[in-house]
């Protein structure tokens, strides 16, 4: 009887360990599966945060880009016509008649009457010079180009580039210009020059219709 017994205890024993040996094995499987999971929820949400940080370096770079530069810009109005933001709203021409810095330009271009072409011309680059940059110039040759209107419409279409060009466009290039002659541009950061002797002291200037580098030698045409 004793025996019997001790068969029967065994043999419930076996069964209860059958029973319960499986629930355990598919317990720790899902404690394994959840911790996979939370390690792959967690990798995956790193991967956005560190995704959303390079997109805003990068957007930061193109905003500082976008931005006038150079030693010149700090004369320029924080407010008003004259002002950057003011600029951007006007033609060219206008804009620049806003700017007492380029008043000997306004004067040159009004004299050549190119003030009507420059302000309904679509996406040109136009480099400026600067008062001081006309001052280079002898008084009495100055004159003269001022009242040769041919030559003097010559010598200000140099200064004009068909096409919006950005600061990487003159970190080594060569462009044609409306006097059908050509520039050539080279530098980098915020130091260019513009046919190996005129620089630029305030770049990437926007108007309506143009980008505008303002320089500080006049470019004269080879012819």
């Amino acid at each position: 009887m004793n025996q019997m017994n001790a068969r029967i205890r065994r043999s419930t024993i076996a069964a209860v360990a059958a029973l319960v040996l499986p629930f355990s094995v598919m317990a720790c499987g899902s404690d394994d599966s959840d911790s996979s999971s939370d390690d792959s929820t967690a990798a995956g949400e790193e991967t956005p945060g560190q995704d959303d940080s390079d997109k805003s370096e990068e957007g930061d770079e193109k905003e500082t880009a976008s931005e006038p530069f150079g030693p010149g810009c700090e004369a320029v109005p924080e407010s008003g016509d004259g002002s950057f933001d003011g600029m951007a709203k006007d033609p060219v021409a206008t804009a620049a008649g806003n700017n007492p810095a380029l008043s000997t330009l306004v004067k040159a271009v009004g004299a050549a009457d190119l003030g009507d072409t420059l302000n309904s011309a679509e996406d040109i680059t136009v480099f400026a010079p600067t008062n001081d940059a006309f001052d280079k110039i002898p008084k009495a040759d100055l004159d003269a180009l001022l009242k040769d209107k041919d030559a003097l419409s010559k010598v200000l279409t140099h200064h004009v580039v068909d096409e919006r060009l950005a600061p990487k466009d003159l970190e080594d290039g060569e462009y044609a210009t409306l006097a059908k002659e050509k520039l050539t541009v080279a530098g980098s950061g915020e130091k260019y020059e513009v046919n190996d002797d005129s620089k630029v002291v305030c770049g990437n200037v926007q108007t309506s219709n143009a980008t505008v580098y303002i320089v500080d030698t006049v470019l004269m045409p080879a012819k």
